[in-house]
C-alpha cells in the first residue's frame, strides 16, 4: 500500500493513541508527522512492516518521548513516560517490539473526536480540529476548504489545540448521561463539513465527510443516529455525478439516473434501514428516510409531507418548514404552500427565494416570481446555481418586468 493510502487510512488512528498516551495534540501531531516522514523514506527502500499500524505508533511515541526529554530536560514526566512506553529509562523501541507490542493497538478515535467537539470550543475550531486530526487534511486544505487564509487557520488550529490541552478537555467518551447531546454535536460537525461540500460543490469535503461518517459508523455500530447520518450522506452524494449539467444544476426530476452511483444508494438504503430496526427516531433518520422517498418513483408525496412535519415538531427548524411547504404544493398547490412559506423568518436565506419564486411562477405571478429569483441569485453562493436561477428568470414573460 503507498504511503499516502496508509496516511490517509491511519492518520487519525495513530494520532488519536499518541494522543490518548500523552493528552497533547500538538505534541502528538508532530511526533506523528515525524513518523510519517521515516516511513516515507524507508518503506519504499526496506519494504512496509507486517504492522504499518503497530509501526507507526512505536515510531511516533519514540519521537515524542525524545521531544519530552529535550523539552523538559529529564523531569518526573519524562522518566515516568519513558519507563512506561519504552520499557526501560533511555531506551526506545526497536520496530521488532513495536510490532509484538501494537498488534492489538486499542482505536481511540472515538475519544479523540469527542475532544475535538467538545461545547468549550467554538463550533468553526470543532470543524478545522475534526479535519485535522480525524482526516488528517492539512492547514492549507482546510483554509481553502472554507475560504480562510492560511495563517487565519493556522491560528485558529493552534488555538484549538492549546484549548485541548491547557483546559484539560477530556480525551473520553462523555458519561452516560452526557452522551446524546455530545453525539449531537458531534454528528452536527461531520454534517456540516458535508453540507460545505455538497453546496459548494467541494468533492473533496463530502468525501471526508462520508470518510467520517464510516469512522464513527464501525466506532458505534448500535447507534442509529451515527448509521443514519452516515446513510443520509451517501444517498445525497450517490447522485453527484447527475447535478450538473454544463456547470448548471439540474433538479431532481430532470436528473439522468443511469448516473447515480447504485452501490452506494444500496449501502444508504442498508444502513438506513439498520437504523429503523435500532428504533430510531431522530432528525438524522428522518432526514435519510425522506431522501429516500424522494428517490422513488413515484413520490409519495403524502408520506413526506408526514415526515416532514414530525421532523418539524422535533427541530423547530423554519427550513424543515420550509421543505414541508415545497412538498405541500404537490397535494394542496403552490398557493397553500406559498403561504406557509411566507410564514417564516427566512428572509436571508438564498433558497427561501428561490423557493418563493418558482411557486409563484406556477401561480403565474411572474411579476413577483421575478423579484424573487433576482434575490436569490444576489444570495447565491455558486456559479451553477447561479446559472440555474438565471435560466429560470429567463423563462418569464417579458412583460413582467418592472
Amino acid at each position: 500500500m503507498a504511503i499516502d493510502e496508509v496516511f490517509r487510512e491511519q492518520w487519525g488512528r495513530v494520532l488519536a493513541t499518541l494522543v490518548g498516551v500523552f493528552g497533547d495534540i500538538e505534541l502528538a501531531e508532530d511526533a506523528a508527522q515525524e513518523a510519517f516522514a521515516v516511513a516515507a523514506d524507508r518503506w519504499p527502500k526496506e519494504g512496509e512492516p507486517a504492522n504499518p499500524t503497530g509501526w507507526l505508533v512505536a515510531t511516533a511515541r519514540n519521537r515524542a518521548v525524545d521531544r519530552i526529554r529535550r523539552r523538559q530536560a529529564l523531569t518526573r514526566k519524562t522518566e515516568q513516560l519513558g519507563r512506561e512506553l519504552a520499557g526501560t529509562a533511555g531506551e526506545a523501541m526497536s520496530a521488532e517490539e513495536a510490532v509484538d507490542e501494537t498488534s492489538s493497538l486499542p482505536d481511540e478515535r472515538l475519544e479523540l473526536i469527542f475532544a475535538c467537539c467538545h461545547p468549550a470550543l467554538a463550533l468553526d475550531a470543532q470543524v478545522a480540529l475534526t479535519l485535522r486530526t480525524l482526516g488528517g487534511l492539512s492547514t492549507e486544505e482546510i483554509a481553502r476548504a472554507f475560504l480562510v487564509p492560511f495563517e487565519t487557520m493556522s491560528k485558529r488550529l493552534t488555538r484549538a489545540k492549546h484549548k485541548v490541552r491547557d483546559a484539560a478537555i477530556p480525551f473520553a467518551v462523555p458519561p452516560d448521561h452526557q452522551l446524546p447531546e455530545r453525539l449531537d454535536a458531534v454528528l452536527a460537525v461531520v454534517y456540516l463539513i458535508f453540507n460545505e461540500g455538497w453546496s459548494g460543490e467541494r468533492k473533496d469535503l463530502t468525501e471526508e465527510a462520508i470518510r467520517l461518517g464510516r469512522v464513527l459508523a464501525a466506532l458505534m455500530p448500535d447507534e442509529s443516529e451515527v448509521l443514519a447520518l452516515l446513510a443520509l450522506m451517501l444517498l445525497n452524494d450517490a447522485r453527484r455525478q447527475a447535478r450538473l449539467r454544463d456547470g448548471e444544476l439540474v433538479l431532481l426530476d430532470e436528473q439522468d439516473r443511469s448516473l447515480w452511483d447504485e452501490r452506494q444508494l444500496a449501502e444508504g438504503r442498508r444502513l438506513l434501514a439498520r437504523a429503523v430496526a435500532l428504533r430510531g427516531d431522530g432528525p438524522y433518520v428522518l432526514q435519510a428516510a425522506i431522501v429516500d422517498l424522494h428517490l422513488e418513483e413515484p413520490r409519495d408525496w403524502e408520506q413526506i409531507v408526514a415526515l416532514y412535519g414530525v421532523l418539524a415538531q422535533l427541530t423547530g427548524s423554519p427550513i424543515v418548514k420550509m421543505n414541508r411547504a415545497i412538498a405541500m404544493a404537490e397535494i394542496d398547490g403552490p398557493a397553500a404552500a406559498l403561504a406557509e412559506l411566507d410564514s417564516l423568518p427566512l428572509e436571508d436565506y438564498r433558497y427561501f427565494h428561490s423557493t418563493r419564486a418558482e411557486l409563484l411562477r406556477r401561480l403565474g405571478n411572474d411579476r413577483a416570481a421575478r423579484r424573487a429569483y433576482t434575490r436569490a441569485i444576489e444570495l447565491a453562493q455558486t456559479d451553477p446555481e447561479r446559472l440555474f436561477l438565471a435560466g429560470r428568470l429567463a423563462t418569464l414573460r417579458p412583460s413582467a418586468s418592472g
